[in-house]
């Protein structure tokens, strides 16, 4: 008898491991929370994917870009853990890596920390160009130039269900060079981005680029015109 109850006591153990792991994984998409303040509305972008983690913080109206943070993250339990890549605040803060509470409720995101932050996710569907990409190259007159994706100064791009972000950064150093991110369509070789913040120059938010892509293998060749106006011929290369 006391045999089977010890069974019975360790399975549901397991049981209850089980599900808290279930529970722990957060679904892929884009989630929004909007923070109302003395100084206007603050808007709450996250980005995640099986494994990265992209926070972003704005305003829309006067168009401001406040500070963005990212990294490869994991859960435990109920924990999320972020070892960050890149930190544009980073001079001020400091902060190299989070561990937040979260849970799951009604398909919203809820990160529990100092100031609870409840995230809508996205209802924009997958695209062609979804996944995380890192500047490896440009073509100029004299062919291709590639770069080693392998040393710390990275440009990297993430697009997820109809979200996009830029970001350039330097993984030891964590010195941030800017970051620009918004909405994008990318159909038919086809690929528009409306810029919704860009921290090198706010006056851009409202903009739409279009581009020409091609898919080739891992690549993604991506051409048309800076938000300058200036050509580009340039080379990006998923992210394993």
């Amino acid at each position: 008898m006391k045999l089977t109850k010890i069974s019975v006591f360790i399975g549901l153990i397991l049981f209850l491991s089980f599900f808290d792991r279930i529970t722990a994984q957060i679904p892929a998409n884009v989630y929004h929370f909007e923070e109302k303040s003395k100084d206007g509305t603050l808007h709450h972008e996250l980005k995640l994917d099986a494994d990265y983690y992209v926070h972003t913080v704005y305003k829309e109206s006067p168009a401001e870009f406040i500070k963005t943070m990212g990294g490869y993250y994991k859960t435990s339990g109920n924990n999320l853990m972020v070892d960050l890549e890149f930190n544009s605040n980073h001079k001020e803060d400091k902060i190299t890596s989070i561990n937040v509470p979260y849970k799951l409720k009604k398909g919203n995101l809820i990160l529990e920390g100092a100031k609870p932050m409840t995230f809508t996710p996205t209802k924009l569907g997958t695209q062609d160009l979804d996944g995380k990409w890192l500047m490896t190259g440009r073509v100029t007159d004299q062919g291709e130039q590639r770069r080693d994706t392998s040393r710390p100064r990275k440009t990297m791009k993430y697009l997820l269900n109809g979200h996009f972000q830029w970001i350039a950064y330097n993984t030891e150093t964590f010195e941030f060079f800017g970051s620009g991110g918004g909405t994008y369509e990318a159909t038919n070789g086809k690929y528009t981005e409306n810029i919704g913040y860009f921290s090198r120059d706010n006056s851009r938010v409202g903009a739409a680029l279009s581009f020409n892509y091609e898919l080739n293998g891992k690549d993604w060749h991506h051409t048309g015109k800076s938000s300058k106006g200036d050509p580009l011929n340039e080379i990006w290369t998923i992210r394993d």
